[in-house]
């Protein structure tokens, strides 16, 4: 791209001019930022031209990852690492008297995803553009995506994250690629030739406008697209009456009814209307991610290839939101395409697949029969034969049958049943980590691993090491490479020649030194952000994930509260300096959860006042958890927070991006923590609490005497009594509603039964630490080891398994 730093400081001047009529140095600094991107996408649209020559040139086939996330992040210094012209970048820019990180900071972090599922998405489109795999991402076009989080005396507030007020210079809307999506209407239905026909009527269609930003593989040798929907009017109608009346928002009613549908990510179901718009939502971005999908199939090869379809095509959908693919793919290839039942449901059978995300059954998605018939009347013609003919060709005569088909079928007690859909319609249905997979197959999917044990696999997640080390943790990455060269780029199983510089003493003192610095960083990022001064030398102990009752923030704050009580007694005990860290967001609806982040900032409040506390303890809450404030955090935390309940958490990529930075997991049993013990060893890694096993027989056993456990511990009984004692009087609020989930509602997730056994893992992890060689070591070996985790293995398996790439 840029031969050296003269080239692009001249290329970054004449760029200046072309986009905005001045000089460079006559620009603002978001000007500045506009004309480098606008260099990268002129790059990108290059290579973009080369991906598309070479995928007819060797009829490659294309993956569509349907997903309602794709948490991207920030994308400029990503795509400078990727296309070799980083340190060319950041050295011209210092020449014109610029930082590239003051040019990065303009760039907001799109609002597009809440957690693991979106950023998970991201970090597959990464991979499979490095690993030269034809693909696209489907999604949504959110105006403010989930929320802005504040914190306001210690609550959750939510605000509009308006990512989009300055504009998003990586997209390129696509008009003449814009489709219709239809709602609601009438079906009717007639025979003309012996053939079977359906006909729409009375629908309101909404125009769903694409906008592509490009993903830059690493090397720049692919670009694909991530193509994001956006709902608008098909018409442009404003009732002038009405607006004359002064009746402004009747007379734009067509538009903000439009609008609404990809205004913001995830709106609160728990009303009618909240229920409507979410179904809106997602077939919305199926209709138009599957129309396109034929569309582009057919320009490409011609109708009368649609019976490959399979061969040259995989549609994958990331959870149940993109169920709808599968009565949306029948609808097309019948109603449009002219097939017949059977050929067609072979085609959208070998075409889809299917991630599931969750073990909770109550997270998997069901929508009633009344409203989804009513919003999308064939698709549910379409959804009810697939049940009728499942139910038809059902094996009744096992002994088993009635309780199966019951667990299996599509529709049931007045439900939608999205799982059951998307598992009855494609050929692969895989869990995110070996636990999970194992869970699924003997428990939430359990009816279907009996019945169709082949469609189960496992594909545990992994993350790009690309952002989350190369990127975020640059001092670590160029240590790395000294090392051992920087084949660990591309293949990332190449870390495991760190494995003899274990024992290397001046090695492991550059690493020390690399985290001391990342911890400075971090320092300097709470000041700025919490106005909080944290130590460095102190453990930065860190849990920064979604706020929810099993990933057990609570858990982890009841431990803190016994470090602040033994320290109260007595001051000389002997505890290393810590600092806890926590951040995520919680969801809109989840009083809990809110509860929870109030109890959080609460502890962390009256511990920061303490002047007792000084030198001992810190405790402080990150608010409005993004890509980009993870990757000033990962490269710094000492400690890795991994204590959901066993058996709940389905992975976890967090784990992933922790380990990789060199931090030690203290955790549970559960999602990829089993595959991170596997892989660098008990000594390695600090476990406690039930299994996934242990948990599952507590509750077929009713659960245990949570209770009587507070009461046999006398740091619980403490604890517990300050939950509603008024200890936390200057918060202004008492914590009935933890204190009740734990001693009144028999404790679901096991905080109580794990707490003792979780403050004992924690001293030993806060001993180790004070022997810094012991320490070192065993962050390096977490590091050498962290390759598995890498979503380019991931994606393989995806590949070479699944989609048959």
């Amino acid at each position: 791209m840029f031969k050296d730093k003269e080239a692009f400081k001249s290329e970054l001047k004449e760029e200046a001019l072309r986009v905005h009529g001045r000089p460079l140095e006559r620009c603002g600094t978001y000007e500045k930022y506009e004309a480098l991107v606008s260099l990268i996408t002129d790059e990108a649209a290059t290579l973009r031209a080369a991906t598309n020559r070479r995928n007819v040139e060797k009829e490659k086939k294309t993956v569509y990852y349907f997903s309602m996330e794709f948490l991207v992040g920030r994308l400029l210094k990503n795509y400078l690492l990727n296309l070799g012209v980083l340190d060319i970048v950041q050295n011209g820019l210092q020449e014109l008297g610029l930082r590239l990180d003051e040019l990065c900071e303009c760039e907001q972090d799109p609002g597009l995803g809440n957690g693991g599922l979106g950023r998970l998405a991201a970090c597959f489109l990464d991979s499979m553009a490095a690993m030269d795999i034809d693909a696209m991402g489907m999604g949504v076009r959110y105006r403010y995506g989930l929320f802005r989080q504040v914190i306001y005396n210690g609550w959750q507030r939510e605000e509009p994250d308006a990512w989009l007020d300055n504009g998003y210079p990586w997209e390129d809307m696509k008009p003449e690629e814009a489709v219709d999506v239809r709602f609601g209407g009438t079906v009717d239905r007639y025979v003309e030739n012996g053939v079977e026909h359906f006909t729409h009527n009375n629908y309101n269609s909404i125009r769903a406008m694409p906008y592509d930003v490009p993903i830059v593989g690493y090397g720049g040798k692919r670009v694909n697209m991530l193509r994001l929907w956006q709902a608008q009017p098909v018409r442009e109608t404003v009732d002038l009456a009405a607006f004359n009346r002064g009746e402004y928002s009747e007379a734009l009613r067509t538009r903000n009814e439009a609008e609404a549908i990809t205004c913001i990510l995830y709106p609160d179901d728990s009303t009618e209307a909240g229920k409507e718009l979410r179904l809106k939502q997602e077939y919305f971005f199926v209709s138009a991610g599957v129309q396109t999908v034929i569309r582009r199939y057919k320009r490409r090869y011609g109708a009368e290839e649609l019976p490959r379809l399979p061969e040259r095509v995989s549609i994958h959908t990331n959870d149940t939101h993109p169920t709808l693919c599968v009565p949306e793919l029948m609808r097309i290839l019948m109603d449009e395409e002219g097939m017949e039942w059977e050929p067609a449901w072979e085609i959208v059978r070998r075409t889809i697949s299917y991630t599931n995300h969750t073990v909770l059954p109550e997270a998997l998605e069901k929508w009633p029969i009344q409203m989804f018939s009513r919003l999308l009347p064939r698709i549910y013609m379409i959804t009810a034969e697939i049940d009728r003919r499942y139910r038809e060709g059902f094996d009744r005569t096992r002994p088993d049958a009635e309780d199966l088909l019951a667990r299996t079928a599509v529709l049931w007690d007045g439900q939608v049943r999205m799982a059951n859909l998307n598992i009855i319609g494609g050929h692969s249905v895989n869990g995110v980590a070996a636990l999970h997979t194992e869970i699924l197959k003997k428990d939430t999917l359990q009816a279907f691993y009996t019945l169709q044990p082949e469609l189960f696999n496992n594909k545990t997640n992994g993350v790009s090491h690309r952002r989350f080390l190369a990127e975020s943790n640059r001092g670590l990455a160029g240590l790395i490479t000294e090392a051992i060269g920087d084949r660990w780029l591309t293949d990332m199983n190449a870390l495991e020649d760190l494995l003899p510089l274990c024992t290397d003493a001046p090695f492991l003192d550059r690493l020390n030194r690399v985290k001391y610095d990342n911890k400075c960083e971090l320092a300097r990022y709470i000041a700025r952000q919490n106005h909080i001064w944290v130590d460095p030398n102190s453990i930065f102990d860190v849990q920064v994930k979604r706020i929810h009752a099993y990933k057990r923030q609570h858990l982890n704050v009841l431990k803190i509260m016994d470090l602040y009580n033994r320290l109260r007694e007595d001051p000389a005990l002997d505890v290393p300096p810590t600092t806890f860290i926590f951040a995520g967001k919680a969801a809109q609806s989840y009083v809990f959860a809110k509860e929870m982040i109030k109890f959080i900032c609460s502890i962390a409040d009256k511990i920061n006042a303490d002047p007792l506390m000084d030198g001992k303890l810190k405790v402080v809450f990150l608010e409005n958890f993004s890509v980009s404030s993870g990757q000033v955090i990962y490269p710094a935390a000492d400690v890795s927070e991994q204590i959901s309940t066993a058996g709940k958490e389905a992975s976890g990529t967090g784990n992933m991006k922790f380990m990789m930075n060199g931090a030690l997991t203290l955790g549970t049993l559960d999602g990829a923590n089993v595959e991170i013990r596997n892989l660098v060893g008990d000594d390695n890694i600090f476990i406690f609490g039930q299994t996934a096993e242990e948990a599952m027989e507590i509750y077929r056993n009713g659960g245990y005497d949570a209770r009587a456990v507070a009461e046999a511990d006398a740091s619980l009984r403490q604890i517990s009594a300050q939950l509603t004692n008024g200890f936390f009087r200057d918060s202004g609020w008492d914590f009935h509603g933890i204190a009740d989930a734990l001693l009144n509602r028999n404790d679901e997730y096991f905080v109580l039964k794990d707490f003792r056994p979780y403050v004992d893992a924690w001293e030993a992890l806060g001993r180790l630490y004070l022997d810094r060689r012991a320490w070192n070591e065993k962050s390096l070996v977490n590091i050498a080891k962290s390759g598995y985790f890498s979503s380019d293995r991931t994606i393989r398996e995806y590949a070479d398994e699944i989609w048959r790439v």
